[in-house]
């Protein structure tokens, strides 16, 4: 139950930082918020991260290993950043609508998926 729970909270925390870090750049689409500055911008980021780590530090919280959970720092890490692509991509392509996705993107994507294969392999 644990591994649900850590993978769900990065999910949430994951949405929040997409909207942290890539929120900024679909402004321009709204005329009020297009009118902000650098740092109007930056302040609205750090309120939006605010929220992505309110989910991602329970996660780690819940989901380490040496706190009980089902998880290593590395397999923490792992999981948080092909989470963070799968979020990413979710929301830039059905939310954002700002890109597409091509095969060059679901190639290396396979290529990260793989690596959580690798890393959660015991040799």
């Amino acid at each position: 139950m644990k591994a649900f729970y850590t993978i769900g909270l990065l999910v949430l925390s994951n949405f929040f930082m997409t909207l942290a870090w890539y929120g900024h750049l679909q402004f321009k689409n709204y005329p009020t918020l297009a009118k902000l500055g650098l740092w109007a911008v930056i302040f609205v980021s750090w309120g939006l991260a605010f929220f992505e780590y309110t989910f991602q530090v329970p996660a780690n919280q819940i989901g380490y290993r040496e706190n009980g959970g089902p998880f290593s720092m590395f397999e923490l890490k792992t999981i948080q950043e092909a989470v963070s692509l799968l979020v990413f991509t979710i929301t830039t392509v059905f939310v954002f609508r700002s890109e597409k996705l091509a095969w060059n993107h679901l190639l290396g994507f396979a290529l990260i998926v793989l690596a959580v294969y690798v890393i959660f392999r015991k040799w």
